[in-house]
């Protein structure tokens, strides 16, 4: 037996799940058929434009959330506990990242996703895909956060990202978190926001249409709530308008690609780098 003091680089995760105790996670899933937006991503990629499926539930997530400003919204407190209900969206995307030789969890967080194009969206996934997370300026506070002593880094954590008024910024105000470039069918995660996004993998499904039996593909979209936020029929409320924003896509974008162009099914590993 191999026993080991647990990794600097593991303790930001730590530190997170060890503020996630008071969360009340309720959990949400549906299938959302994919068919509209593997066709808005093959027309793209025919132009030399290429979009991870992450940045469709991102930009879906931005206007869905924007609709619902309950469920954009953040509590905090103990004694007194308060909601703050943010007036722009911004999301959290977890990365599967190497940091000194750990495989770690970073997280990048993308703000005004209400407004923000998919052209937008895919180049700030791709700087973060792309970059080094060894110099990455986003990324300053966490390596320092790993240099600190255990109870000073504790500390200092929660005092970054404790405090309603910061809480968009370093968690976002929805996450979105992915498995779907490995044979993850569904999974359910809890991000620190109020709603958080599990993306399993596409798969061609039979499916029902018009009393005939077809195949379409199908991805498993899951969403945890905090119960302490909002309540059940609220969180379906935007389940039901995120898989409907996502199998309507490109029927009326602004400044994005019209939805034109045939599928090929199952689309290509669209999220290495992007898995958690």
């Amino acid at each position: 037996m191999d026993v080991r003091l647990i990794r600097r680089e593991r303790r930001h995760t730590l530190y997170f799940l060890g503020d996630l105790r008071r969360f009340s996670a309720v959990h949400l899933d549906t299938e959302v058929d994919m068919g509209a937006v593997l066709r808005h991503r093959a027309t793209a990629a025919h132009a030399g434009r290429r979009y991870s499926v992450v940045s469709y539930v991102l930009h879906a997530g931005g206007r869905t959330l924007a609709a619902h400003p309950e469920a954009n919204a953040a509590i905090g407190g103990r004694l007194r506990q308060k909601i703050a209900r943010f007036t722009s969206v911004s999301g959290k995307l977890t990365l599967d990242r190497t940091l000194s030789g750990q495989r770690v969890v970073l997280a990048a967080v993308l703000p005004g996703l209400e407004q923000a194009t998919l052209d937008e969206i895919q180049a700030v996934v791709d700087q973060y895909r792309d970059g080094d997370p060894e110099t990455m300026p986003q990324f300053a506070g966490t390596r320092a956060l790993h240099r600190l002593p255990a109870p000073v880094a504790r500390a200092a954590y929660r005092r970054a990202s404790s405090p309603l008024a910061r809480r968009a910024a370093v968690r976002g105000t929805f996450s979105v978190t992915s498995l779907g470039h490995r044979p993850v069918d569904g999974f359910h995660s809890v991000g620190g926001t109020t709603i958080t996004l599990g993306v399993g993998q596409i798969a061609e499904r039979p499916v029902v249409r018009g009393g005939a039996v077809t195949t379409a593909p199908l991805l498993r979209l899951s969403l945890t709530f905090d119960h302490r936020v909002i309540d059940g029929a609220e969180a379906a409320d935007v389940l039901a308008d995120l898989r409907t924003a996502l199998e309507t896509f490109g029927a009326a974008e602004d400044g994005d690609t019209d939805a034109t162009g045939a599928s090929n099914g199952v689309p290509d590993d669209a999220l290495e780098g992007l898995p958690r």
